[in-house]
C-alpha cells in the first residue's frame, strides 16, 4: 500500500477515535486542543498529498481554508484551556482566521471545479475579485439594519453577519457551479462537505445565540467531517469536459461595481460603514484595476503571437497562411495574383550553405518590398517562392517592376551573387472563375515564364493545362 493512501483515511479514523474518547467525557486539553485540530490538518494533507493532477490553485485555496480555520479554531481552544495575557488580541486574531476562511474556500471552489490545466491569470484574478468582493459586499449591506438587533462592537455584529453570510454564499456558489459542470464525484463531495461544514456552522450559531454551546459538541465534529469529505473530492479526478470551459468575467464585473457603490457611499456619509469594510472593498477595486493590466498584456501577447503565426519568420513578410486568408477575399474583387520564383537560388545555397541563402532571401524581400505599390500584399509562400496580391489593373506593371529590382548583384559577404525571377500573372474578373482556378492560372504562366526565359508572363487560355503546386 502506498504511504500516501493512508493520509486519506487517516483523517477519518481519527474524527471516529475523536468522537469515542470525547463521547460523555469532559473537555479535555488533549483531545480539544490537540487531537481535534489536528483532524483538520491531516484532511489538509490529503488534500496536497492526492495523486490526481489537476488545478494546484484550487488545492492550495482549499487548503489555505482549512488551515486559517484550524488556527483560528486552536487560539479558540488555547483561550479556553489558559489565561493568557498578552498584548495581542486573541479573541481577536481567531475571528479573522475564521473569517478569512470564507473568501479562500470560495476561491478553492472556484479554481477546484472551473479546473484548467494551465491556469490563466484572468481566471485567477476573477476569482479573488468575486470571492472578496462579494463577501464583502453581502456582510456590509446587511451590516447596518444588524447593528439595531445584535449588541456588540460593530467589527463583532460584522462577524456574526458574515459568517452566515459566508455560509450562505460557499453553498450558492458551489450549487451554482456544480450545475454549470457536468456532475462528478469531484464536484458532488466538494458540494456535501461545504454543506456539511455549513449546516453545522449554522447549529453552531444557533446553540451559541441561545447559550448553549459547549466545546466538542456534535456541531464541533460537523465542521470536521466537511473537511474531510472536501479533502476526499481531490481524490476524484474532474471530468474533461469541464476543463475546456471558460471563465465568464461579468460576475467579477458586478463585485466591482458594489464595491465602488460602498465606496462612494463611504465618501458621501463617512460614518456609515466601518473602516474594516473600506479596505476590503477598496482592495477589490485594486485588483480589478491589476486585472485590467493584465487584460491589456494579454491581449498584447496575443495580437503579437497572431501577427507571428501569419509573418515569416526569416523576411519578415506575410507567409502562406496569410496569403490564403486574405486571397479569399481578394478573389472578390479586381485585380492580379503574381507568383514568383527565384531562378538561381539553388545553386547558391547548395554551395555556399543555408546561412547565406537565408540572407539572400531576406534582402531579395526588401528589394521586393519597395516594388509593390501601397494597399498590395506580398508574402513568401515556401522556400524561394514568393506571391503577391495586387488591386486594380497594374498587376502586369508590377510584375516588371518586382523583375527590375533583381536586375544588379546582390553582396553578402564581399561576394557578389546575381539571381533572376519568373513570374506569372493572373488577372482576377470578379464572378469569371474560382478562386482556386486564378491560382493555378498564376502558377502555369509563372512556369510558362521560366520555360521561354521571359521573366514575366501573364496567363493566356493557349497555355492551356498545367500542373500547378499551390
Amino acid at each position: 500500500m502506498k504511504t500516501y493512501l493512508l493520509f486519506r483515511v487517516l483523517s477519518i479514523a481519527t474524527l471516529i477515535t475523536y468522537a469515542i474518547l470525547r463521547n460523555g467525557s469532559h473537555s479535555e486539553l488533549v483531545l480539544d486542543l490537540l487531537l481535534f485540530n489536528s483532524i483538520a490538518l491531516l484532511a489538509l494533507i490529503s488534500i496536497f498529498v492526492s495523486p490526481i493532477l489537476d488545478d494546484s490553485q484550487g488545492r492550495f485555496g482549499l487548503a489555505s481554508a482549512i488551515l486559517l480555520w484550524t488556527v483560528g479554531s486552536f487560539v479558540s481552544s488555547l483561550t479556553s484551556f489558559f489565561t493568557i495575557y498578552t498584548s495581542l488580541n486573541l479573541d481577536l486574531v481567531a475571528e479573522i482566521c475564521y473569517s478569512l476562511f470564507y473568501p479562500c474556500a470560495l476561491f478553492g471552489i472556484s479554481r477546484s471545479l472551473l479546473h484548467r490545466r494551465v491556469s490563466r491569470s484572468l481566471e485567477i484574478l476573477d476569482t479573488l475579485i468575486i470571492t472578496l468582493g462579494f463577501t464583502t459586499i453581502v456582510a456590509s449591506f446587511l451590516l447596518r439594519p444588524a447593528m439595531s438587533g445584535l449588541s456588540g462592537t460593530r467589527f463583532e455584529v460584522f462577524v456574526a453577519i458574515l459568517y452566515p453570510v459566508g455560509d450562505v454564499i460557499l453553498i450558492i456558489s458551489t450549487v451554482t457551479l456544480t450545475l454549470l459542470r457536468s456532475i462528478s464525484r469531484r464536484s458532488l463531495l466538494l458540494l456535501m462537505g461545504i454543506i456539511t461544514y455549513a449546516v453545522s456552522d449554522f447549529y453552531f450559531l444557533y446553540l451559541s445565540e441561545n447559550g448553549n454551546y459547549q466545546l466538542g459538541a456534535a456541531t464541533d465534529m460537523g465542521w470536521l467531517l466537511g473537511f474531510i469529505i472536501i479533502a476526499e473530492s481531490f481524490w476524484h479526478p474532474i471530468n474533461e469536459e469541464e476543463k475546456t470551459r471558460t471563465f465568464n468575467p461579468t460576475i467579477a464585473t458586478l463585485a466591482l461595481l458594489g464595491s465602488s457603490a460602498i465606496l462612494a457611499v463611504s465618501v458621501l456619509k463617512p460614518d456609515y460603514f466601518p473602516q474594516f469594510i473600506i479596505a476590503p472593498a477598496f482592495a477589490t477595486i485594486a485588483l480589478s484595476f491589476i486585472r485590467m493590466g493584465v487584460a491589456i498584456n494579454d491581449a498584447r501577447n496575443m495580437s503579437n503571437e497572431q501577427i507571428l503565426a501569419r509573418t515569416d519568420e526569416l523576411t519578415g513578410l506575410a507567409n502562406r497562411r496569410r496569403f490564403m486568408v486574405d486571397f479569399q477575399n481578394f478573389s472578390e474583387a479586381s485585380g492580379s495574383v503574381l507568383i514568383l520564383d527565384l531562378d538561381g537560388f539553388k545553386p547558391v545555397n547548395d554551395e555556399h550553405g543555408h546561412d547565406v541563402g537565408d540572407q539572400l532571401l531576406a534582402q531579395v524581400a526588401r528589394r521586393f518590398e519597395r516594388a509593390i505599390p501601397h494597399g498590395s500584399l506580398l508574402a513568401r509562400l515556401g522556400g524561394d517562392e514568393f506571391g503577391v496580391l495586387v488591386h486594380g489593373d497594374d498587376g502586369f506593371e508590377v510584375a516588371l517592376a518586382l523583375r527590375a529590382t533583381l536586375s544588379y548583384p546582390f553582396h553578402i559577404d564581399s561576394q557578389a551573387f546575381k539571381l533572376d525571377v519568373s513570374i506569372g500573372v493572373a488577372l482576377n474578373v470578379p464572378g469569371e472563375i474560382a478562386s482556386d482556378q486564378l491560382l493555378r492560372r498564376a502558377d502555369v504562366a509563372m512556369y510558362e515564364a521560366k520555360r521561354s526565359g521571359s521573366g514575366v508572363c501573364l496567363w493566356r487560355e493557349e497555355l492551356g493545362a498545367r500542373g500547378s503546386r499551390l
